[in-house]
């Protein structure tokens, strides 16, 4: 399967994601990361940054066949994935972020939930749940939904999240496969 690849847009037609959203119809699941870090934004992937997590997990969690390379990420709609994320601009790290970045993402991902109408949308990491609602959560499925699209929040691949252990990871990765 392939579907339209679209540049994510902040609010107002900000300016474009130097990483382009995956997206297309009939997905399982849209992973919805927090922002482009330099690694990703120079690689035009997601989660490119090699000490991310993003890309072992999904394998090991059976999502993919195959480690997917972030290079390959065009091939996660043949897996009926997809990716995007909650904030455009590209930083650092999470902490650069202002509340700003993420103006009008919780409407653009209602948008794309109704249009694409994936399973689920899960936020990589509790901040990009956050920033796109406002609102503290805990990892696993929310109460809230966009439209028929359930939420549910996995703990962050970043490798500045080195708190949380790889079998930590891996068990929230395998919870949201079980959906």
């Amino acid at each position: 399967m392939s579907g339209p690849a679209r540049l994510g847009r902040g609010a107002g037609g900000a300016a474009p994601s130097a990483v382009p959203d995956v997206l297309g119809p009939g997905l399982d699941v849209v992973f919805c990361g927090i922002n482009p870090g330099f690694v990703s934004a120079a690689a035009a992937a997601h989660f490119a940054n090699p000490r991310n997590d993003f890309w072992r997990l999904l394998h090991a969690a059976g999502f993919t066949p195959r480690l997917l390379r972030p290079d390959e990420q065009f091939e996660s709609l043949d897996y009926r994935i997809g990716l995007t994320n909650a904030a455009p601009r590209t930083t650092r790290g999470s902490g650069d972020l202002r509340r700003g970045d993420f103006a009008g993402a919780a409407a653009r991902l209602e948008r794309l939930a109704l249009e694409f109408a994936p399973g689920v949308i899960a936020f990589v990491g509790k901040e990009a749940y956050r920033g796109t609602f406002g609102e503290r959560s805990e990892h696993g499925l929310q109460e809230r939904r966009l439209g028929e699209t359930r939420l549910f929040v996995l703990p962050s691949t970043s490798p500045a999240n080195a708190a949380v252990p790889w079998d930590e990871r891996l068990r929230w990765f395998c919870e949201l496969r079980k959906l």
